[in-house]
């Protein structure tokens, strides 16, 4: 008899298949629109299991990118709400229909947008002028009306021009510099391949998540899962990534070092209570290689990026 969890893995994987080619625009919008590539792998983990969570309800033909991204923008804004963030309206203005013909670089000018227009603005400028969505497709996405997605983008268009960007900095925010001394060990275990060790620093009551993977809620739960069999005995360092400290693991091929995962621990009480893993994380760890300048692993054990 087939499980439950069986059935799901399995509906999910038919899914991915229908939204694969989507998905790296789609992280992309995600880390647009959250300002951050860290906020928006969470926004786009949570859309991906939104979509496949609510798809049933859906009775009539669904574009799956304007679903997708319909889902990732009213979860944004939803969050944005939820943290007492002012979401904003949009107005209509009777005025001619214009599309903009000139390109905008959406990563360049990603601190100034936050900077000058609250979430709801954002998200339509995003959809509008970056992704190349209709105005109607747009409106149906932030539940407004096409003339105001028109107006919108005009106001901010007219907005951008009177307020020149300023120099980019190079300097990014880091979240911590300090190195935890529990982190230096659990490093040491993993180089080591000492699954004991690992073991050893997480607290019981651990939850060790493989994002888009699976999830384990016990240190107890660990040892019998995912670190039945040891560890993969590859070279693991740690490095800065978008302002965090990370775990970067690699596989050492043929043709040099690759991207195996990316790790980070939060500690508390001298124990690993949380370690989460981007290893099944393509968008994110593609984005991470254009980062740290080192590709990543296209084939490994379940998943197969090739």
């Amino acid at each position: 008899m087939v499980s439950l969890s069986e059935k799901n893995r399995e509906l999910m994987g038919e899914f991915n298949q229908i939204i694969n080619e989507y998905k790296g625009e789609l992280w992309r919008y995600c880390r647009y629109l959250t300002g951050s590539p860290w906020d928006g792998e969470d926004l786009f983990q949570e859309t991906i299991i939104k979509a496949f969570g609510s798809i049933y309800q859906r009775w009539h033909p669904t574009n799956p990118k304007s679903y997708l991204y319909r889902i990732a923008t009213t979860t944004w804004i939803d969050h944005c709400r939820k943290q007492k963030r002012f979401v904003g309206t949009l107005e209509e203005e009777n005025i001619p229909v214009e599309d903009f013909s000139h390109s905008f670089d959406a990563e360049e000018a990603l601190e100034y947008l936050m900077e000058l227009f609250n979430p709801r603005q954002i998200a339509v400028f995003l959809l509008k002028e970056v992704f190349t969505f209709t105005a109607k497709e747009v409106a149906d996405m932030v539940r407004t009306t096409p003339g105001a997605v028109y107006a919108t983008v005009r106001r901010m268009h007219t907005r951008l021009s009177d307020n020149p960007m300023k120099e980019k900095s190079d300097r990014a925010a880091v979240e911590n510099t300090t190195t935890n001394k529990v982190i230096q060990s659990y490093l040491k275990a993993l180089n080591e391949g000492n699954v004991n060790k690992v073991l050893e620093l997480m607290s019981e009551p651990a939850h060790n998540e493989a994002s888009m993977g699976f999830q384990e809620f016990s240190k107890e739960e660990m040892q019998s899962g995912s670190m039945r069999y040891g560890l993969p005995g590859f070279r693991a360092e740690e490095h800065l990534l978008w302002g965090k400290k990370v775990i970067v693991v690699f596989h050492d091929g043929e043709n040099g070092p690759a991207i195996h995962d990316i790790q980070y621990q939060e500690v508390e009480n001298e124990k690993i209570v949380l370690h989460r893993s981007y290893y099944f994380c393509r968008e994110f760890i593609v984005a991470a290689f254009e980062e740290l300048k080192i590709p990543p692993q296209l084939d490994k054990p379940v998943v197969d990026w090739k």
